[in-house]
């Protein structure tokens, strides 16, 4: 028979697991030692959706990773090149097997937003692709040209990482 004490026991064990799983799991505290904000611009100049739609999803986590260890992340994804075919409302140009990725790109982008991550249109790009900028998905700011916020955010102390 089990008793009410064992049974706490039992339903505290329970709890406690779960516990137990993150204090196994990896964290960064090496790297962010001295860190109270993650400064970063994802350079994201990719022209496949499904492999976007993968980095978005990994960024959404990087996002929450730094949250988790306690430093207020600072991300902002500036878009260029065909990237910005990817994330246009407008998608005549693009392949319809590419459709389900690009809704999931759209749903990305959207929560991204609402976590306060900042998103830049690169106005070259844009020209170059013939991409009004009307059409960017809400929650990215058309600019004059992404290379330019590279080189002022990177004075700043973002962190610039690549996404080609």
């Amino acid at each position: 028979m089990i008793t009410l004490t064992n049974r706490l026991l039992l339903i505290l064990g329970m709890a406690l697991v779960p516990l137990a799983a993150l204090a196994d799991q990896p964290n960064d505290a090496a790297a962010l030692e001295g860190v109270e904000q993650g400064k970063v611009v994802f350079d994201i100049n990719n022209s496949n959706a499904s492999s976007l739609n993968l980095y978005l999803a990994v960024i959404r986590e990087t996002h929450d990773d730094l949250v988790r260890q306690g430093i207020e992340p600072d991300i902002l994804l500036a878009f260029r090149g065909p990237a910005v075919t990817l994330v246009s409302t407008d998608r005549e140009r693009l392949d319809l097997s590419d459709f389900d990725a690009l809704d999931q790109i759209a749903d990305h982008i959207a929560d991204l937003e609402m976590l306060g991550v900042r998103m830049e249109g690169c106005g070259v790009a844009t020209r170059l692709f013939q991409v009004d900028n009307n059409t960017l998905l809400d929650g990215i700011k058309p600019v004059g040209n992404t290379f330019v916020s590279l080189i002022g955010y990177q004075a700043r102390g973002y962190a610039v990482i690549p996404i080609y």
